[in-house]
């Protein structure tokens, strides 16, 4: 057993060993319907489609990918704010994929979310103080100092003046805001938080603030995270490993040093090549890919590889046999590619770059 310092100040102790979130399987398909009076089910939008990871106690998992691919209802599922179609969840020990909401009370005192719109994620009748008890009253929770001084104390922790309890949301910046609601996520001393893009709605002078507030508070309170982002230089920084979602599937997870030095599945390099560069003027240039067309629809995802429509490397073995993640050769244990024809382990720049969008290659061929 290890011991870690709660947020109270008292020590809890936690096993060593084992994970704190174990996804199998995970899968949520939302049906399509047809009719006024009697309608029928004509189809599914398939946002996640069978997805599986693991998160350990006090880790910091990212999970990145094009808007759309099912990161944020992976986030939902995972907190059962929405009920999955297959697969299991299993949190801190035990199975809560068809837990009713009555029975999730102790469930919800150690999984908690912080939402990616902090103006509408808070209630704006209620003071910053009444956002912050609530979890603690609806959960039986009663501090020994009390519950507007805890209030107070979390509000302190996180960067914001404790005299601004009786104060609206109205009142506060958007980064604030999402210090409340950060404040809220700590009320009841959880041990795995789902942060679904809490960072996109702030302004970019304000992100790296939350962020970094993020990692101190993971630190010192010891808690694990999923961190949602579509960006990848944020998740770079927060995120130990990384898991790479496209259209409802996992495709890759590795380290974060692994994955953003020698990525393996083609969607990754393709990612990795539009984030902008610090340095235009470098002098070792990097690989440039410019894929064709827009992420396929969920209602309807190609058989096979769901990735082989905009990728460079498919050929006949993607559309009729789907990859599995699994380890592949010259990738270091842990790195998993969901693909047959896997990429070198660099993203050093090609003698040519990848441009299968027809307007850039036509654009390209007449410079």
């Amino acid at each position: 057993m290890s011991t870690t310092e709660s947020l109270t100040g008292q020590t809890t102790d936690r096993p060593t060993g084992g994970n704190l979130l174990e996804v199998r399987g995970l899968q949520k398909h939302f049906p399509l319907r047809q009719g006024i009076l009697f309608q029928r089910q004509i189809g599914a939008v398939r946002a996640v489609d069978g997805i599986d990871f693991s998160v350990g106690p006090a880790e910091s998992l990212g999970l990145v990918g094009e808007s759309g691919c099912g990161k944020s209802t992976t986030g939902r599922l995972i907190t059962r704010l929405l009920e999955p179609t297959g697969g299991s969840v299993v949190f801190d020990g035990e199975d809560i994929t068809h837990r009713p909401p009555g029975r999730m009370l102790q469930a919800r005192r150690n999984l908690q979310m912080i939402f990616q719109d902090p103006y509408s994620s808070l209630n704006p009748r209620h003071t910053v103080g009444t956002i912050i008890e609530t979890p603690m009253r609806l959960n039986g929770i009663n501090p020994p100092q009390g519950h507007k001084r805890r209030a107070q104390e979390l509000l302190e922790t996180v960067g914001l003046n404790p005299e601004h309890y009786n104060r609206y949301p109205n009142e506060f910046s958007g980064g604030q805001r999402q210090r409340i609601g950060i404040a809220r996520a700590l009320a009841l001393r959880p041990k795995l938080i789902v942060a679904d893009e809490p960072v996109s709605a702030l302004d970019v002078s304000i992100q790296a603030q939350v962020v970094n507030l993020l990692q101190d508070l993971q630190r010192e309170f010891g808690i694990a995270f999923v961190f949602i982002a579509h960006d990848l230089a944020v998740v770079r920084h927060f995120s130990e490993r990384v898991a790479v979602m496209y259209l409802g599937k996992i495709v890759e997870v590795a380290d974060r040093e692994s994955l953003y030095t020698r990525p393996r599945h083609p969607y990754t390099h393709a990612l990795l090549s539009a984030v902008p560069e610090a340095d235009p003027d470098a002098t070792e240039r990097r690989e440039r890919i410019r894929l064709a067309g827009d992420v396929p629809s969920p209602i309807d995802p190609p058989s096979g590889c769901r990735f082989r429509t905009r990728c460079w490397k498919a050929q006949d073995k993607c559309a009729t046999e789907e990859p599995r993640l699994a380890g592949v050769e010259g990738s270091p244990p842990g790195h998993l590619t969901a693909c047959h024809f896997p990429e070198e382990p660099t993203v050093a720049a090609r003698e040519e770059d990848i441009v299968l969008d027809p307007a850039l290659a036509e654009l390209k061929g007449s410079l």
